[in-house]
């Protein structure tokens, strides 16, 4: 039994804080919350990414700090304490850390930004982190789970009401849910506590200005009759309802959150590398069901690394990046327009714009104009004989989604957008792992793309290497695979 909470040692109000976009502001601050000083180096319009350090500002300093109101949070500009890097020299001791311990504080803190990305236009304005999250109750019979999720109001200028909020759990398990028996509690941590939440759960309205943001606690708890029935557990999918209220009417949005349960142990002696002719040998490397709470250079940390050596290419695929980076969304939350329910009649059936949703995901991206302006020209060049131009002219994600059931569950019933700053990914990547570094999209039809490598990699090696698809397309869960070059010994 487990009696150490895998959590952070903050306050809800720290941890308010430290999920705050505040965060990504220029210059070098501390945020004071209560007992908890943090100082966090970052830029604007810069997402800190895999725990490195991010270059402080020096002229335009913080003057005035967006931030929870009520929370308690002053900002200051002098220099100290490094937060950035006493979070890098902070090792995950398990797996479940790299998920739910402090070492994806800064990780997490970026979230808004990237959830951002998805859409050049937000709708109405609110939008709900997934937040951070602790793994408090690590029993036979007994998890718990306890989550900081923030309503953010992007908007400049309107108040946008929250007036209900409604939990709802999924449980995937290897084995019958009999047994197990699964609530969730939510409860608001507005600031200052006004209005102050309710012990029946009853969500009250709220109002939140322009530009500001308040909190809720989601609390998952789930109890087993069985003692093996946890034991089979493989994630949990929370899914979040809330409704957004204003001057543009009455809208339905949804938050949808992963936590990952099982966490594979894989010996050094049970590992076993893959010949591959003229190239050398691959090692698909199994993870845990990766989500939003994962920062890529943990992962590395805690599953490759065991395994490499100087010169190893570490390939990551596409999309288990862009699910790390929280980049999926359900299609309901998906409003296709009457351009999006044309343009996916145009592409063949297999193909992840062939419907109205997946077509809308990439609108929503790339924008009306864009997706008209390639759809014109794709249609003039294929009169001519001339295939593709779509994805040329449509942007780089294009390419990229994947609709529904194009990943493995509980994936699969979400469309996955693809992967963002893929080359500053990989050489970040590269500079703390000394590995090379790829991003690849590969299937089992032999097609090999490379969307980005770090300076060191050979790209016809690495896809000789990858043309089997040795990481799989099914469930295989093997989201890293490891190449290393002929001549080098893979006694590991």
């Amino acid at each position: 039994m487990c009696t150490t909470p895998l959590s952070l040692s903050l306050d809800s109000h720290a941890m308010a804080m430290v999920m705050a976009p505040a965060l990504l502001l220029p210059g070098s601050s501390a945020w004071t919350c209560g007992n908890a000083k943090l100082r966090v180096r970052v830029r604007v319009g810069v997402m800190p990414t895999l725990g490195s350090r991010v270059p402080s500002g020096g002229r335009g300093a913080v003057r005035k700090v967006a931030m929870l109101p009520g929370c308690r949070c002053a900002a200051t500009t002098a220099d100290g304490l490094d937060y950035t890097a006493a979070v890098e020299k902070e090792r995950a001791v398990s797996p479940q850390q790299c998920t739910y311990g402090a070492v994806n504080v800064l990780w997490v803190a970026s979230e808004l930004q990237r959830l951002l990305t998805m859409q050049k236009n937000t709708g109405d304005g609110l939008v709900l982190t997934r937040g951070q999250w602790s793994w408090d109750v690590q029993e036979q019979r007994n998890y718990q789970f306890t989550g900081l999720m923030q309503f953010c109001n992007t908007s400049t200028r309107f108040e946008l009401f929250v007036p209900e909020v409604s939990a709802k759990l999924q449980l995937l398990s290897n084995s019958s849910l009999d047994s197990i028996t699964a609530a969730v509690q939510i409860s608001s941590q507005h600031p200052n506590e006004k209005p102050p939440k309710r012990a029946d759960g009853y969500w009250r309205g709220y109002i939140t200005r322009a530009g500001e943001s308040t909190a809720m606690q989601v609390v998952v708890d789930i109890k087993a009759t069985d003692e093996k029935a946890l034991f089979e557990l493989q994630a949990v999918r929370v899914d979040v309802d809330y409704v957004s209220y204003g001057p543009h009417g009455r809208t339905a949005h949804s938050q949808h959150i992963i936590l990952p349960v099982r966490y594979p142990v894989t010996p050094l002696s049970a590992v076993q590398w893959r010949k591959v002719e003229n190239v050398g040998s691959v090692l698909p490397i199994s993870t845990h069901l990766l989500s939003h709470l994962d920062d890529p250079l943990q992962v590395l940390k805690m599953y490759v690394l065991p395994h490499a050596k100087g010169g190893d290419i570490i390939a990551i695929g596409e999309t288990p990046l862009a699910i790390m980076q929280g980049r999926f969304r359900h299609p309901k939350g998906v409003h296709p327009g009457l351009l999006a329910k044309l343009a996916c009649r145009l592409f063949h059936p297999t193909s992840s714009l062939a419907t109205a949703c997946g077509m809308q995901s990439l609108i929503d991206i790339s924008g009306r104009l864009r997706v008209v302006f390639a759809v014109i020209f794709a249609v003039v060049a294929r009169l001519v004989g001339v295939r593709g131009m779509f994805y040329r002219l449509a942007g780089a994600q294009a390419r990229l989604i994947d609709d529904v059931t194009g990943t493995l569950p509980p994936y699969d019933q979400f469309i996955t957008l693809g992967p963002l700053r893929v080359q500053e990914t990989v050489d970040a990547l590269k500079a703390k792992t000394g590995c090379e570094v790829a991003v690849v999209d590969v299937n089992d039809l032999k097609k090999v793309q490379i969307l980005a490598a770090s300076d060191g990699v050979d790209h016809k090696a690495l896809e000789s290497a990858l043309l089997d698809n040795p990481a799989g397309n099914a469930d295989e869960q093997t989201p890293l695979v490891l190449v290393r070059k002929s001549g080098k010994s893979v006694n590991t």
